[in-house]
């Protein structure tokens, strides 16, 4: 029986295409949000989800980040780099002068806001649901419009394209998540993410925390913060590290630092990516 995969739609996101590349025979379900597609791998209705997560241009997806803090039955199971091309849409016959708003999902109108700038100064910017969403948001706006979508919505929609790569970085890639009610096994080139907070704000506890990991030789990848949503001032630490939760030295370096904050969580070991040349 094939796998069924959430995944953030509607069909032709570049989350969709993520998930093709993640299992290609899989049976794909879209979603409307980030959140439904990761909450219908803990209701059953599918065995894993495949999220957005990050990009090199905007950064971290907090939808994402929230929701694996937020849910504590759902681990990372592996990670899917994929490039990323903007195309300008609308419908056939719309002129790039015409238009005066432009739709998009958040994070691709911020990949491509310097184009957007250059070229579409006097546009309104509108957030879609998604890149796919946009194409039928701009279809449907009473005023000349477009959309910033990938190119297999043009075709899925009915649109014409007006403009090609449009992202201010070429090298504009994304990574998402394949997300399950259980992580990966050790493969020994892996990646661990975890979270962590604090009951009180003292100097140098966040160091102590990347001591433990120093000491042991374990690179971290990433680290940032996200509010706890409790107060004002108090936030949840979100760690990307290299190696497997079951490795002995990254179960000391947990065991040590659990000692040391108000609550440790790891949020999945997976195989980690390595860019290629």
């Amino acid at each position: 029986m094939a796998n069924k995969i959430a995944f953030l739609g509607p069909v032709g996101t570049y989350t969709e295409e993520a998930a093709l590349r993640y299992d290609p025979d899989a049976d794909l379900r879209p979603y409307p949000s980030i959140a439904s597609a990761g909450l219908a791998v803990l209701t059953g209705e599918a065995d894993e989800s495949v999220v957005p997560i990050e990009n090199s241009l905007e950064g971290s997806v907090n939808f994402t980040l929230d929701l694996l803090i937020g849910q504590s039955g759902l681990f990372i199971r592996k990670e899917i780099v994929l490039p990323i091309e903007h195309y300008l849409m609308g419908k056939p016959g719309t002129r790039p002068t015409e238009v005066q708003v432009v739709y998009s999902h958040p994070q691709a109108l911020a990949q491509c806001q310097g184009y957007l700038e250059r070229n579409f100064p006097q546009a309104q910017q509108m957030a879609s649901l998604s890149t796919v969403a946009a194409v039928t948001d701009a279809q449907a706006s009473p005023v000349p419009a477009a959309a910033i979508a990938p190119k297999r919505a043009a075709a899925l929609n009915g649109a014409e394209i007006i403009a090609t790569g449009i992202q201010d970085v070429a090298a504009n890639v994304t990574r998402f998540a394949a997300l399950g009610k259980s992580d990966h096994p050790a493969t020994g080139q892996d990646k661990t993410s975890i979270c962590l907070t604090f009951d009180q704000d003292v100097p140098g506890q966040l160091y102590q925390v990347m001591g433990e990991f120093a000491r042991r030789d374990i690179n971290l990848a990433k680290i940032e913060s996200r509010p706890t949503k409790q107060s004002l001032g108090q936030y949840i630490f979100w760690i990307d590290c290299n190696g497997h939760r079951e490795d002995a030295d990254m179960k000391e370096a947990i065991d040590a630092i659990s000692k040391a904050v108000s609550s440790i969580r790891v949020l999945g070991s997976y195989p980690r990516w390595v860019a290629t040349t």
